[in-house]
């Protein structure tokens, strides 16, 4: 969409801690997340839990009942921004939480809002190895994260995550995808990226990847065996590009 000539995401908050592909580097991305989270220029930043999320913990207890999100959990949040998600599944189960976001700002404003629950916040990149003992997590929130990163970038976190979980724990995937999004077909033809399916976003000037089902198959199907995937399907209005289209995928580890 486009506001007083501004894209203007209107999928849920874009919290990111990968590092922003212009020309100051991590510092740039972190001067430009801490400004967002200050001011709320360019994005629609929000305090409440994410839909998906609660879809997902539905799904997730309907299917496995309480084998899954109790008190002697831990759930790490990759971009965590000001914790709403954490904070949402901390009152809601009970679980311990682990939250990293490269903005200052944004951790500044989780640790406030979470008060005393069982999460511990980090300023810190995805880009880096995480600072977490292996096989720790029971769950895994990627949410808006892995398409700031590049190929290598998102390899190795991929790796990392698998690391960190437990067996048999859980990956909440959400990201851009690309089939039948015109928004981004338009992107990636008119300001291509340096990569394959990367494009450098008009407004922002950042490198922002959007992905294929193929492409996520491939990504995950090495170590994550994928039961469920949930597309977005109000991209197109009146057969014309309207909205951003994304994907949730419910991943588990092999």
């Amino acid at each position: 969409q486009q506001k007083r000539g501004r894209f203007i995401y209107r999928t849920p908050i874009l919290c990111c801690n990968g590092p922003m592909k212009q020309k100051g580097g991590k510092n740039e991305g972190k001067t430009f997340w801490n400004k967002e989270y200050r001011q709320g220029e360019h994005l629609a930043l929000s305090t409440r839990e994410s839909e998906d999320l609660i879809k997902f913990t539905l799904w997730l207890k309907r299917e496995y009942g309480g084998d899954f999100l109790n008190p002697s959990d831990s759930v790490l949040d990759l971009g965590c921004g000001n914790g709403r998600n954490l904070i949402y599944l901390a009152q809601t189960f009970g679980v311990h939480g682990v939250g990293y976001d490269i903005s200052a700002e944004a951790i500044a404003q989780a640790k406030e809002q979470s008060g005393k629950l069982p999460i511990e916040y980090s300023v810190c990149s995805v880009t880096d190895p995480l600072p977490l003992p292996d096989e720790s997590q029971t769950l895994v929130l990627d949410m808006m994260v892995s398409h700031f990163l590049s190929g290598e970038e998102r390899a190795h976190l991929r790796s990392e995550i698998a690391r960190v979980l437990k067996p048999g724990g859980w990956l909440f995937l959400k990201t851009f995808l690309l089939d039948e999004d015109r928004h981004a077909e338009r992107f990636l033809r008119e300001h291509p990226g340096k990569e394959a399916g990367s494009y450098i976003h008009p407004v922002f000037g950042v490198t922002e990847h959007v992905f294929t089902e193929k492409e996520l198959a491939e990504m995950l199907g090495s170590l994550f065996t994928v039961h469920k995937k949930v597309r977005s399907h109000r991209h197109l209005k009146d057969g014309r590009a309207f909205k951003r289209r994304s994907i949730s995928i419910y991943a588990q580890k092999k």
